[in-house]
């Protein structure tokens, strides 16, 4: 795993770098794809604060050996920091966790990968709005189209649905997770910290836990606890390495090498996976205010992020 920061004038990837990074960035998006279809699969099955805190926990084991010698090291700066992690843990793995697996009860695969595609728009808007972060015409025009890509979907189309507030209560758990992971995301970059990405986002995953913790035992008073069988161990081993782990390393790897414009492709290709992975392996065909709907989102995504390609600079090697 990469637990080292990216060091300011490194060397130009090599070849073999660049086509591995072009080849993650389509691997990646599958990957977080898993988590939304796994949510709608394993609804009704296990119960939705216990998957997130099991999910999380075995991540953390998992990600434990690469990143214990720096936890330690840098454990007063840990503990400086508790309060971000607390809210990013609470936010990144407890809202973003739990709301997406209690949303899936009631809403398809299909909406949750299409509503979490417009989480970027949000993460303009709010840093817009927390942080004072220019907003052009153009991003305020991607903004506003692909939220009502959002209404749509959370509408089914039906715009007379609003009038009499007949909403999916699925849909809006799924919006409040997209909210939340839209904080989450601005938090995460304007909040300073000792830690390199990968150990705070385990000690981020550490708070979550934490904070999922009460729910879980609230969860297991009223409801039971997930049942002990070989399907609940594969829910939870699928969504650590998949969802967590695999495609986080998949997001650092290209980050790393294309650099946070280069990504971009990713945001566009997530929803349209969401959509024909949830066809392939649970059934959902794609109906027409889903078109409607993502041909909203994804302009207004494009929109949004788009930034002018950066000026060739003379320290950049």
């Amino acid at each position: 795993m990469d637990t080292e920061p990216i060091a300011a004038g490194a060397a130009r990837p090599s070849r073999q770098d660049m086509r591995l990074a072009l080849v993650l960035m389509y691997i990646a998006p599958l990957l977080f794809t898993g988590n939304q279809v796994m949510a709608r699969a394993a609804a009704g099955l296990f119960p939705p604060f216990a998957m997130a805190f099991w999910r999380w926990m075995l991540a953390v084991l998992l990600f434990l050996p690469f990143i214990g010698p720096e936890l330690w090291r840098k454990r007063r700066g840990v503990l400086a920091e508790w309060r971000d992690h607390l809210v990013l843990g609470a936010l990144g793995m407890g809202v973003c966790g739990a709301a997406v697996y209690i949303g899936a009860a009631t809403t398809t695969a299909t909406n949750i990968g299409i509503i979490y595609g417009a989480s970027p728009v949000l993460i303009v808007a709010l840093a817009g709005a927390l942080y004072g972060e220019r907003l052009t015409l153009r991003a305020v025009a991607g903004i506003a189209l692909a939220l009502a890509g959002m209404l749509w979907i959370i509408l089914r189309g039906d715009i007379g649905a609003m009038a009499r507030l007949e909403f999916t209560e699925g849909d809006l758990w799924i919006a409040s997770a997209s909210f939340s992971w839209a904080i989450y995301s601005v938090l995460l970059t304007h909040r300073p910290s000792v830690l390199t990405v990968l150990t705070r986002l385990a000690v981020n995953m550490i708070a979550g836990i934490v904070v999922l913790f009460p729910f879980v035992l609230w969860e297991t008073a009223t409801v039971g606890p997930p049942p002990a069988d070989w399907r609940s161990l594969a829910i939870v081993v699928f969504l650590a390495f998949v969802p967590s782990i695999g495609a986080y390393q998949c997001h650092a790897r290209v980050q790393k090498v294309l650099g946070a414009s280069g990504t971009a492709p990713m945001l566009y290709v997530g929803p349209l996976y969401s959509v024909v992975v949830a066809w392939i392996t649970l059934g959902e065909a794609p109906r027409l205010f889903h078109l409607l709907g993502a041909l909203m989102i994804l302009p207004g995504v494009y929109l949004a992020t788009w930034r002018p390609p950066a000026r060739a600079s003379a320290t950049v090697s």
